[in-house]
């Protein structure tokens, strides 16, 4: 059976659990991560140096970086709806992960451990109020995007780009930017939010309470 490690409330860990909710596929997890288990602790570093969470065991197949297990899960176990084999169809997810990734994922970093997170480190005024406004701006991209499809991400269906965008956008709500940082209207965003609380996997381990 596939081993997960990783704490449940990470972002990265939910999105292997939302993906095994959607492919219906039974797996155990072991509580690694602050709080828990030391990634530091040697016996986690022998599976992945960079000690961090998530990684999986699957048989003797040990897998890290999110992206790269949820993809993997996919095309191993049956998720072809998710991923799609055919070259343009699996771009068009890819790319939307890896923006998910990239530029998405670097814009809110500031501010959600100043706002959300509440972290002494990073209460700079300036850097709080710039990573507002980026991460708005990319919030922007992505109400377009869903406007033009009227659905998902990626297209008309629900795929593997719209687990880690998912959540993603789970922490755009969740996250109050307070007085001095307005959050845009993103009508597109919001109504893709309800669309995907229909997911049971998104209610188990995206709209759950988590950030």
């Amino acid at each position: 059976m596939l081993k997960i490690l990783g704490k449940a409330s990470s972002i990265n860990v939910r999105k292997v659990l939302w993906t095994c909710a959607e492919l219906t596929m039974p797996f155990t997890r072991e509580d690694w991560g602050s709080g828990f288990q030391p990634t530091s602790d040697p016996r986690f570093l022998a599976l992945n140096p960079n000690a961090m969470v998530p990684v999986i065991q699957d048989g003797d197949f040990v897998l890290w970086e999110s992206n790269s297990i949820i993809r993997y899960l996919a095309a191993q176990y049956g998720g072809q709806a998710l991923y799609p084999a055919e070259p343009t169809l699996r771009a068009r997810v890819d790319q939307w992960m890896d923006w998910q990734a990239t530029d998405l994922n670097r814009s809110w970093s500031y501010a959600f451990m100043a706002l959300a997170r509440q972290s002494p480190a990073h209460q700079d005024a300036a850097s709080i109020a710039a990573s507002c406004q980026a991460w708005a701006l990319y919030m922007g991209i992505l109400d377009t995007r869903l406007a033009q499809t009227g659905a998902y991400v990626a297209g008309e269906a629900f795929s593997l780009a719209d687990i880690p965008i998912g959540l993603s956008v789970n922490r755009w709500f969740a996250t109050p930017f307070g007085p001095a940082h307005e959050k845009p209207a993103l009508p597109a965003v919001s109504a893709y939010y309800d669309r995907l609380a229909a997911r049971e996997g998104y209610r188990l381990y995206g709209r759950n309470g988590m950030v």
